[in-house]
């Protein structure tokens, strides 16, 4: 009997914990600090659903995000200067966390590949 009071005690414990769960759909607005695999490179970006200011190597360049799935966004140059610039950069998530995703990013039409994270500052 013991064992049976112990055992559904446990369980209702457990099971009245609040399950946070982990969206895509979190990461679509909010401040980022970006970390890149290859080299370390930091940049800081603030995004909310139809754009993206971001900071790298002491510059800011504004883009268009647009979200393709909770998954995936293009980001576009707002104000291009290069051909380079014109080029939408896509990024894929591939892993989520409580604060910050994974992703895989490349140019269309280009080999240039990067890896890195996302952590969510805000």
């Amino acid at each position: 009997m013991k064992n049976i009071l112990f055992f559904l005690i446990c369980f209702l414990i457990f099971s009245c914990q609040e399950q946070t769960k982990i969206k895509p759909n979190n990461f679509k607005i909010g401040k980022y600090k970006t970390v890149l695999k290859d080299d370390n490179a930091t940049s800081i970006a603030i995004r909310n659903d139809t754009f993206q200011i971001e900071t790298y190597n002491q510059t800011t360049d504004t883009f268009n995000i647009e979200w393709v799935s909770n998954f995936e966004y293009i980001l576009l140059k707002k104000n291009p200067i290069t051909m380079l610039d014109s080029t939408p950069f896509h990024v894929k998530i591939t892993a989520v966390k409580k604060d910050s995703y994974d992703f895989n990013a490349y140019y269309k039409g280009s080999n240039f590949k990067q890896k890195g994270t996302a952590f969510k500052l805000e």
